[in-house]
């Protein structure tokens, strides 16, 4: 064994050690470095520049330690999808934002995920064609399960990188739907998918709040929906009074309840389906209903051009935001039936049409001109 001011490196068995103290306490760690007899050294120089790192890092206050150094990526994502389960949070989100930091930092250790590693990240996904915010919630998806690991003790702060700044974002989305715009898109929708949509554009609520929709939810009696907080993307129950143009789509859909294959009859629990089978991905036909009703532009030329549809659902959720508003709503009640938690996301969905404009200019012209 030889000792070199505050610490020691020595042999045990084939494999050497080194031992230092921290806090008054010695440590004890392998180096993984076995004994070399072809080396003139025997392999002890390595153990000894492990023993000067580790008394740097204690001597800086960025003592890392040989546990940290065997925390994997692997380890953060365990942590993060925990965290998710324990809150009994929804995983789709954070499964596709897993997907892309498991594909880049995989087979990295915690301590290797450095602020150049993850400017790299930054570039790779933009190279990707990924929008800047995506890239900012993947990397926030990070500094989370950075945080998961310092808080369970398996990293020091200091083991936790400086995270770059966020990437430039686009603006919030601005689509809506003009009534005119949302009649001719129904027209060339499927009965099934019309029902969908009308629900969607007189409630504004989430694609798949609607199309998981079941009859257990519905109090035809008592005049209310009652969305299951399980449901909800905010976790809360919610309450929707049932307008003329609900129950006339509810009314609908009750004569489709009962379907008949093969000579079998049977109840469905899902109030919006097609032929017993649950509206999933309806892409190919909203694409379609919205280019037939000219809502799309036209990208590229000549054979390589190609019509992208200018609406998607999500737009009734902005719509009716608007037209809530326009029709007198308190906002916090609007705000309670859409689901909103806060009102700096409501503003954002709360869009000012250009015939808003319009109607604001008229009416301060009406106004001066009587004056």
């Amino acid at each position: 064994m030889k000792v070199r001011g505050q610490g020691r490196v020595y042999l045990r068995g084939d494999m050497w050690w080194i031992a230092y103290s921290r806090h008054g306490r010695e440590i004890r760690e392998s180096t993984d470095i076995r004994l070399d007899p072809e080396k003139a050294d025997r392999g002890e120089g390595k153990a000894w520049k492990l023993l000067d790192q580790r008394r740097g890092e204690i001597a800086s206050g960025k003592f890392v330690g040989p546990k940290q150094e065997k925390v994997t990526f692997d380890a953060l994502k365990a942590l993060y999808e925990q965290d998710y389960d324990l809150r009994g949070l929804r995983r789709e989100t954070a499964d596709a934002r897993v997907k892309h930091l498991e594909a880049f930092f995989g087979l990295d250790k915690a301590l290797a995920i450095t602020p150049t590693r993850l400017r790299d990240y930054q570039q790779h996904r933009l190279d990707e064609k990924a929008d800047g915010a995506t890239v900012n919630r993947e990397l926030a998806a990070l500094h989370r399960m950075f945080e998961l690991a310092r808080k369970q003790g398996l990293l020091s702060a200091a083991a936790v990188p400086v995270f770059p700044g966020r990437l430039k974002e686009k603006p919030p989305k601005q689509g809506f739907f003009e009534h005119d715009e949302y009649e001719e898109i129904r027209k060339h929708l499927p009965a099934d998918y019309q029902d969908v949509l009308d629900f969607g554009y007189y409630t504004g609520w989430r694609r798949r709040e609607v199309t998981e929709l079941t009859w257990d939810e519905i109090d035809v009696p008592g005049g209310v929906v009652r969305l299951d907080p399980a449901r909800t993307k905010s976790k809360a129950a919610r309450l929707l009074p049932l307008s003329p143009p609900l129950l006339a789509v509810l009314k609908r859909r009750e004569k489709a309840r009962l379907v008949e294959r093969k000579g079998d009859v049977r109840i469905v629990d899902l109030v919006f389906h097609k032929n017993g089978v649950p509206v999933g991905d309806w892409r190919k036909t909203w694409n379609s209903a919205c280019i037939k009703a000219g809502l799309y532009l036209t990208v590229g030329a000549g054979k390589r051009a190609k019509k992208i549809p200018t609406k998607t659902f999500h737009d009734l959720r902005r719509t009716a935001a608007r037209n809530y508003v326009r029709s007198g709503v308190p906002e916090r009640v609007a705000m309670t039936l859409l689901g909103h938690k806060t009102r700096a996301v409501f503003d954002r969905y709360n869009i000012v049409s250009e015939a808003d404009l319009k109607q604001a200019a008229s009416l301060l012209a009406a106004y001066v001109g009587a004056k």
